[in-house]
């Protein structure tokens, strides 16, 4: 099988590509450029694509013996991640760029240039599995065994057609120091690499200062819910539903309890801030919904809507209408719902700091069965 293998520059794309190319595929990596203006090197251990990776990985490949190319897709990566995490922002959102970045890029923009240079298949270095255990046998995305580094909430994104096409072969290391001996044992020498974290374009970890350069200051109040003023902000880009910290307020709440950002509203540039318990939330509603097999009302499932958070029991209350998926609903074939279309949750118990623009990733047992947007809490 002809296979492209898409390596960062890290110790897990490394170790990916060799596991590959050992599987008998004939193996070409690439290297994805994403910042027309990159550092020479990281700083400590955040972000990523740096001229530093680029370096790392073309020795990496060497070391293989695989081809290796890089690709600039820069303006994809500014057009449909960066923008996309400043509008959401500004609209009183809060998204997740590594699931944009998965899917528009690593499983979109990089698959369709695999696809037009007759690859048969993506292999990255993702902790996360393939099985052939969904309907009528098809491919399914399963969270890796190293739960510790799963990314399969952010890779459910990609969808049941991308995921046929695709090779994750750390799925199945339980520790990340398995990885790195493998490294090691091939003469790799990303074996030590620190990983990377964080927004990879907000390489200094300063999210806010990122969001108002861009963005700009648009002042406004910070209100408690029952509608006084505490105090002032500079941008309600710079909240997000849950926070405690950065409020702007001097006065403590009347029982000196900790408060929240409960809700954030752009257009009257109000920030809300309330007690812990007006953040709990047991239905959640989301739309833009990709599947991996049908869905029914009432099927017990478990819900996540953090990277690294934890899955909650949970029963699907609503779905979308077979009329509401473009292209039809193929069980082999992702559904993507049409705007309104709402997939409804209701939670065994409630979570706190539900915000719009989150991804929720619904998995039965460690199959992954669907990603949706949510929408403001229920």
């Amino acid at each position: 099988m002809k296979v492209l293998a898409a390596m960062s520059g890290g110790v897990d794309s490394a170790v990916a590509a060799a596991r590959a190319a050992e599987a008998g595929h004939e193996v070409v990596g690439v290297h994805m450029a994403l910042s027309k203006n990159r550092d020479q090197t990281r700083t400590g251990s955040r972000g990523c694509c740096t001229v530093e990776d680029a370096s790392d990985a073309r020795r990496a490949a060497e070391k293989i013996g695989i081809p290796y190319y890089v690709w600039d897709l820069s303006d994809d990566f500014h057009d449909l991640v960066v923008e996309d995490f400043l509008s959401e922002y500004a609209a009183g959102r809060t998204p997740n760029p590594c699931v944009r970045c998965n899917e528009r890029i690593k499983f979109a923009s990089l698959m369709e240039r695999a696809t037009l240079l007759g690859f048969d298949a993506v292999c990255t270095g993702h902790y996360a599995a393939i099985r052939t255990d969904g309907p009528d046998g098809a491919p399914s995305l399963h969270r890796s065994r190293n739960m510790a580094k799963d990314q399969s909430y952010v890779l459910a994104v990609m969808g049941p057609e991308a995921v046929g096409r695709s090779l994750f072969p750390l799925g199945e290391f339980e520790t990340k120091e398995e990885v790195r001996a493998e490294a090691r044992s091939r003469g790799l020498g990303v074996s030590t690499k620190p990983d990377s974290y964080d927004i990879c374009f907000v390489a200094d970890g300063d999210t806010r200062g990122f969001l108002e350069r861009n963005l700009g200051e648009a002042p406004g109040e910070v209100l408690d819910d029952d509608g006084n003023v505490l105090g002032t902000h500079r941008g309600t880009h710079g909240f997000t539903i849950g926070q405690r910290k950065g409020l702007g307020i001097q006065q403590p709440a009347p029982d000196g309890a900790p408060r929240y950002v409960v809700d954030i509203d752009p257009a009257s540039r109000q920030v809300v801030i309330g007690a812990a318990e007006l953040l709990s939330t047991r239905e959640l509603r989301a739309t833009d919904v990709i599947s991996f097999e049908p869905l029914e009302a009432g099927r017990r499932v478990h819900a996540q809507i953090r990277a690294h958070g934890e899955a909650t029991p949970a029963r699907i209350l609503e779905v979308p209408t077979a009329g509401s998926a473009p292209g039809g609903t193929d069980p082999g074939e992702s559904a993507h719902s049409a705007a309104g279309a709402v997939l409804r949750v209701e939670l065994s118990t409630p979570i706190r700091g539900v915000a719009p623009g989150q991804t929720l990733v619904l998995y039965d047992a460690d199959r992954v069965l669907a990603a949706a947007t949510l929408e403001r809490r229920s």
